[in-house]
């Protein structure tokens, strides 16, 4: 492996193995998949705090009277109706009809966002950006030096609180505000997360990574904090039946087809908004359904979805065993008959059709 290919490690690459965890490669970088087991760590981001590194993330800053305009041509969701310090969930269409990757769009001030990517994205999202800037946009990828921890769960305003100056109890669902932490200035505090079990997203410089990890883990210690890898990130996203790109969604996945149609808003143009509006009004001939196993077995990705004679109806997009709800789920594109809540599917396993209903999404209700 060439210095090139090798895989990029974040600042908080030597406490995890002080912690240790295992680590392994994840969308160009040494990730920690888990450090005392994916169950163990599940269930203490749902029942108290868990502390995840996600500064593989990307993060652009977008600047100037034209950034609106450019987030509004590339992305479903219509930012005009943000305002400074909130945060909205949104997708790059393609021209095809699939999804360049999902997105957050933070509104840091008139005429200045925040785009947070997905890290194994960064370059094509930064070059679709570009690709689409026909108005010489100020960008600014500051994604390798951007720091980003999920502090998770129940517990995680009440670890926070005493480290920084902002007050978390304002910080409703999908909003932000800069403050100081840890003594540090100008750190970015947010009211969103990938799990279901609230909690907060803080962005800051590689440098002061160490103290913030450290502090964090200090202050959570009376409330049961514990770090968490990427393999509970994916349960606990899976549980809320939040779509993960390249699994979920990807290039040839529609938002309509994925049931994100609440993030596709038809009150403006944006890239192939007229083919999407029409596979809207026609209905798609797919649909990514969440379903449970009702024999034993655990569905995987890629595993073929049939119906009670053996046609193929689909394909698993995600699946696990559930450690909170305690249930073999999954989730999976099936042909639109099949999409209605209770239909009933079966998953092929080792040639085996195991029996499974398709559900209403989330599994998991808090």
């Amino acid at each position: 492996m060439d210095a090139q290919t090798a895989a990029k490690k974040t600042p908080f690459y030597a406490i995890h193995l002080q912690a240790g965890a295992r680590i392994l490669p994840f969308a160009g970088y040494e990730m920690p998949i888990t450090y005392k087991g994916v169950i163990e760590e599940h269930e203490c981001v749902r029942e108290k705090a868990g502390l995840f590194d996600v500064s593989h993330m990307g993060e652009f800053i977008l600047r100037g009277p034209h950034a609106l305009d450019l987030i509004q041509k590339t992305c479903s969701n219509d930012a005009s109706k943000l305002t400074d310090g909130k945060v909205q969930y949104s997708c790059f269409p393609n021209l095809d009809g699939g999804i360049v990757d999902d997105l957050l769009v933070y509104r840091i001030k008139e005429h200045q966002y925040m785009l947070v990517v997905n890290a194994s994205n960064i370059e094509k999202d930064w070059n679709w950006l570009k690709m689409n800037d026909e108005w010489n946009v100020e960008m600014e990828d500051i994604s390798d030096r951007t720091a980003l921890l999920a502090l998770q769960g129940p517990m995680a305003a009440t670890i926070l609180q005493p480290l920084c100056d902002v007050d978390l109890a304002e910080l409703t669902y999908y909003t932000f505000k800069k403050g100081t932490l840890c003594g540090f200035e100008n750190i970015l505090i947010s009211a969103t997360g990938y799990t279901g079990s609230g909690g907060f997203e803080i962005y800051f410089d590689n440098s002061q990574a160490e103290t913030i990890w450290n502090a964090i883990m200090k202050s959570g210690e009376a409330y049961g904090l514990q770090p968490a890898g990427l393999a509970a990130r994916d349960t606990l996203r899976l549980e809320m039946g939040f779509c993960l790109y390249g699994n979920d969604i990807n290039d040839s996945t529609s938002p309509i087809e994925a049931g994100l149609g609440w993030i596709t808003k038809f009150s403006k143009n944006f890239n192939n908004s007229q083919a999407l509006k029409q596979q809207k009004e026609d209905g798609p001939t797919r649909k990514l359904v969440g379903f449970e196993l009702t024999e034993r077995g655990v569905p995987r990705k890629d595993y073929q979805i049939v119906d009670s004679q053996g046609n193929p109806i689909g394909k698993v997009t995600s699946g696990t065993m559930a450690p909170t709800v305690k249930k073999a789920i999954g989730m999976g594109y099936v042909h639109s008959d099949f999409a209605k809540a209770d239909s009933e599917i079966f998953i092929v396993i080792r040639d085996k059709h195991i029996a499974a209903k398709v559900v209403s999404l989330p599994f998991y209700k808090p």
